[in-house]
């Protein structure tokens, strides 16, 4: 695997600062989103719709698609729920991640979703099932396919997408019927973390009174949607225990489950190389492309 220099999300702000691209209060991945742009990144992919409104808690979500993208087109759409430890983070941050996903061919959904501490566990898990419901619902106004849905997300984002496929009591309390999903990949993420011993794990989830409920390992089922879960072995953030132990507890249940452990990225990076100024880091992008596709078929 071709390695480019060691850069955290953190660092972006020297390099930006150096584009003039720096802003002071932006957050890291929004600096990504910028340089992503600026380098190239937003060619080929539309923003068709942004801080659409859903559910009934002030949630909004953007919608990306190929640029080139033709009426009564019905793509396969990818739902990405953004990282940030359930306390931070936004879905225009991550313009990155729906302008590579789309320039791949799919409709990509990336919602918001309310955070620590003005919510815990399950409130992020209930809007995230709302903005399922909002895909079901309106997507095929945007040339998505409601019968080829995937879910994504990086970090705590790959918590809830990898829960609400393996749980289905969060997306039938939405009006929703749990195999919508025909596809996960987790980017990263935490699945068989209790007990709670980080400061954001405690603060998100120890207030639910069954903590296992919490874990997506605790859901690991033989029908589960096929998974692909990403890890790396220089995550110290989200251990690559999580991916192991669950992919292992899939596969033992019968399921269709897949794991990929780069080596050499840490946490921030995996998800950084889905952006084009680092997509030398990783094949995340083209690895989780190849998976979808086998596994979101588009309706005859």
């Amino acid at each position: 695997m071709k390695r480019s220099t060691k850069l955290g999300l953190g660092g972006l702000v020297a390099v930006l600062g150096g584009m003039g691209l720096y802003a002071a209060t932006a957050s890291p991945p929004l600096l990504l989103s910028h340089l992503d742009a600026a380098t190239g990144g937003g060619k080929g992919a539309a923003l068709v719709a942004e801080a659409v409104p859903f559910g009934d808690q002030g949630q909004t979500l953007d919608v990306w698609r190929a640029a080139d993208a033709a009426d009564g087109d019905r793509r396969p759409v990818l739902i990405f729920w953004h990282g940030g430890g359930w306390v931070k983070g936004a879905r225009q941050d991550y313009a990155f991640a729906g302008r590579a996903f789309a320039r791949q061919g799919f409709v990509v959904v990336v919602p918001d979703y309310r955070k620590v501490p003005q919510v815990r566990f399950p409130a992020f898990i209930e809007d995230a099932a709302d903005a399922v419901a909002w895909t079901r619902d309106n997507i095929g106004r945007y040339g998505g396919d409601p019968q080829a849905i995937g879910f994504s997300g990086h970090s705590a984002g790959a918590h809830t997408a990898v829960l609400l496929a393996l749980d289905p009591r969060w997306l039938k309390a939405a009006g929703v019927d749990p195999g919508i999903v025909k596809a996960v990949v987790g980017l990263s993420g935490a699945y068989d973390f209790y007990p709670f011993t980080t400061k954001r794990s405690i603060d998100a989830m120890s207030a639910y009174p069954d903590p296992q409920a919490t874990q997506p390992i605790t859901f690991a089922r033989a029908d589960a949607p096929p998974m692909l879960l990403i890890t790396s072995s220089e995550d110290t953030t989200v251990r690559p225990r999580n991916a192991i132990n669950l992919t292992a507890r899939l596969k033992q249940q019968g399921a269709v489950a897949q794991m990929i452990n780069y080596q050499g990225l840490d946490h921030e990076e995996v998800v950084m190389a889905l952006s084009k100024p680092f997509r030398s880091k990783g094949p995340v992008l083209s690895d989780s492309t190849a998976f979808l596709n086998r596994h979101l078929k588009p309706a005859e």
